[in-house]
């Protein structure tokens, strides 16, 4: 299993070298809130409105005293807004009052924030601040199954198993490789094995 790390690393290095999270953002609460808006949404839709969201609202206090019914309406083309404006005005309550207005660099207290999971929390530490963390989105759930480096279907547990195989300065840019690689080949109803550059340590290809 090292040397099948060592290659698929060597080969995502070679393939993606300069990865970044698809998201616009220019602190740690804008890509908190970006993070927030993604879950079950395109990347471009959110990358739409928050130009016009991050200015309305520059600061957690401003989405802290916002009118809900407002922030619903100024989220809305991201689906799903009442639930995510809901959590973006009780997170930065919690942040106001607890935090001075700024994003911890904290998994543990990330975490605890309303609305927000180890996967967000994992994008913001990783991207925002540099601490390394894996980030199991659906991608990375995907193309870790099929390449053979988790057999689990729990993000939990799929984070553990990288976390062991995976050195961990690379979390991030692994975890971002991974993504990128599911998007453009490693799809999910149609993956383009014939243009993967990983399928020689690909157990799925290798069944086929």
């Amino acid at each position: 299993m090292k040397e099948k790390v060592k290659n698929i690393l060597k080969i995502l290095d070679e393939h993606y070298p300069n990865v970044r999270v698809a998201l616009n953002y220019t602190n740690p609460l804008e890509l908190l809130i970006a993070t927030i808006l993604s879950a079950q949404c395109t990347d471009e839709r959110v990358n739409q409105i928050t130009p016009y969201l991050f200015k309305k609202y520059p600061t957690a206090k401003d989405y802290a005293t916002a009118d809900l019914k407002t922030l619903e309406e100024d989220i809305k083309p991201t689906g799903f807004y009442k639930n995510k404006a809901k959590h973006i005005k009780e997170c930065c309550q919690v942040l106001v009052e607890k935090y001075h207005g700024q994003v911890p660099a904290n998994l543990e207290i990330l975490t605890k924030l309303p609305g927000i999971g180890r996967k967000t929390a994992n994008v913001v530490l990783g991207n925002a601040f540099d601490i390394p963390g894996i980030v199991v989105d659906t991608h990375v759930r995907r193309v870790a199954k099929r390449l053979g480096l988790t057999k689990h279907q729990d993000a939990l547990k799929i984070e553990k198993d990288l976390m062991q195989l995976i050195p961990k300065e690379k979390w991030t840019k692994f975890s971002l490789q991974l993504t990128w690689h599911g998007r453009r080949i490693c799809k999910a109803r149609k993956p383009q094995c014939n243009k993967c550059p990983l399928h020689k340590w690909c157990d799925e290809y290798q069944k086929v």
